[in-house]
């Protein structure tokens, strides 16, 4: 809170002057160096070849005063936003004390005692809801200062992050090695926070949906232009629902002693199971495959490949995902779109909500069954060369499922072959199979807000050469 933020624009100032200087040294060697390699008292190949050279190094001084103006002008930007966050947590500090907290120079909230009188302090000491509610206003207070806190520590990153920027090459095939940034340009985000906030992406998968949501739209808009292909593999377009099973299934793994009839009927089923293969129930026959293996290990179902074979799965992701949310999903992001100035593009996630449903498809109900779906994805609003913006959807499909026996059904198998799920399920109360989850995603599919043509989801079939808006794209996984 201490930190004297004026050297930032003390050093802003000297990069101008250096600009200046770097200006006056161009027009010198541009006056006295290079010019005389277009004096016609020297010409031939040694000339050119000069002049080659000698263009590459004038360049250099002018790339050399663009840096500096940009650097000048990040260090300035910098100033501006970290006094106004630095006042933020001198006023979240001011506010906890007011409301009668003690603030230590690390930042901890603690009710200040001291202040109070003898009554209010007997009071204080004898009364368990009042010391309950000076802890959750401590606890608030605390979560707020961190927060003030952490704003200035993210802008601080990103100051670090546009200063890199500013003076990285942006040429390397320009005849320098490392040299000076020639197209130094203002920084696209909106902030210091909001840069910070773009290089801060989690390496772990699971945080990237999260850490997608808190950055702003236009932000979202610049990666999604910059490393659009990257984001999406990295998983920007994962949904944000936390799937847990819906029942306990046939119970706890392995807690009962296998019997002669367990073993008798997981040879009976491993048997389906390679049939089924054969006769082309892939999905079914995998999973049961997987099942019978009782690693309990989770498995990916292909939701490009379930989309292929099911219509009526297909057919629902319209009716019951993107229907019902397209106008509303639109509307938002138009109204962040203007919001932004009407001129940069903006990038809001999208996520529709879960439907129980069961799929149609005979080899794909043997597989799965029951599940739970939705749909996730992003809405992008750019400006279009019309002068109208355009709005488009890229979403992906997502299923979940527990691969397990529910006690009191009969699962029919070809060739007349009746097992009672209860005994199936038994196998894993023995430890002979283990029940696993299961999830997937579609590949990413592109779809144009802005025209009233019915959503086209006839998808190719999986393995054929395709393109982002083929929901089929990408390779088989269920084998």
């Amino acid at each position: 809170m201490s930190t004297d933020l004026s050297a930032l624009t003390a050093a802003a100032g000297k990069w101008e002057e250096m600009a200046g200087r770097f200006k006056a040294l161009e027009e010198r060697y541009e006056r006295e160096v290079h010019g005389i390699t277009l004096d016609r008292v020297w010409a031939g190949l040694s000339a050119r070849a000069a002049n080659d050279r000698f263009t590459v190094t004038l360049k250099e001084f002018r790339g050399a005063r663009q840096e500096a103006r940009a650097v000048a002008a990040v260090l300035r930007d910098a100033h501006a936003q970290l006094a106004d966050l630095q006042r933020r947590v001198e006023t979240a500090r001011a506010g906890a004390v007011e409301a009668g907290m003690r603030v230590s120079d690390q930042g901890v909230v603690s009710y200040d005692t001291e202040r109070l009188t003898q009554a209010e302090r007997t009071a204080y000491v004898h009364d368990g809801n009042y010391q309950r509610d000076v802890r959750a206003a401590a606890a608030e207070w605390s979560a707020h200062i961190r927060r003030a806190v952490h704003s200035v520590s993210v802008a601080d990153d990103g100051l670090r992050v546009l200063l890199e920027a500013a003076v990285r090459d942006s040429d390397p095939f320009d005849g320098t090695l490392n040299g000076f940034n020639r197209e130094a340009a203002d920084s696209p985000y909106p902030s210091l926070e909001a840069a910070g906030r773009a290089a801060g992406m989690p390496e772990d998968r699971k945080r990237i949906p999260e850490w997608w949501r808190s950055l702003d739209p236009v932000t979202r808009g610049v990666l999604l232009q910059e490393r659009g292909d990257e984001l999406r593999a990295a998983g920007i377009m994962d949904p944000m629902y936390e799937w847990e099973p819906l029942d306990e299934g046939s119970g706890p793994f392995g807690t009962e002693k296998a019997t002669p009839r367990d073993i008798l009927l997981h040879a009976q089923a491993l048997g389906i199971a390679t049939a089924g293969d054969f006769a082309g129930q892939v999905g079914a026959s995998r999973n049961m495959l997987h099942y019978l293996s009782g690693t309990g290990e989770a498995l990916t179902l292909d939701v490009d490949q379930i989309l292929y074979d099911d219509a009526e799965f297909r057919s629902r992701i319209d009716s019951q995902h993107i229907g019902p949310n397209q106008e509303s999903w639109r509307r938002t992001a138009l109204d962040e779109f203007h919001k932004a100035g009407g001129d940069r593009t903006v990038v809001i996630p999208v996520e529709s909500g879960i439907r129980h449903r069961t799929f149609e498809n005979k080899e794909w109900f043997h597989a799965v069954g029951s599940h739970e779906q939705n749909v996730s994805g992003l809405v992008s609003v750019s400006p279009g060369a019309d002068g109208k913006p355009k709005v488009s959807l890229d979403y992906q499909v997502n299923v979940w499922d527990r691969y397990n026996w529910d006690a009191g059904k009969v699962t029919e198998f070809p060739g007349d072959i009746a097992i009672r799920d209860e005994d199936m399920g038994h196998l894993h109360k023995s430890g002979v199979a283990q029940e696993f989850d299961m999830r997937g995603s579609s590949s990413p599919y592109a779809y144009d807000l802005d025209g009233s043509a019915p959503l086209d989801l006839a998808p190719r079939e999986p393995g054929s050469e395709g393109t982002r808006t083929d929901v089929s794209r990408g390779e088989e996984e269920n084998r």
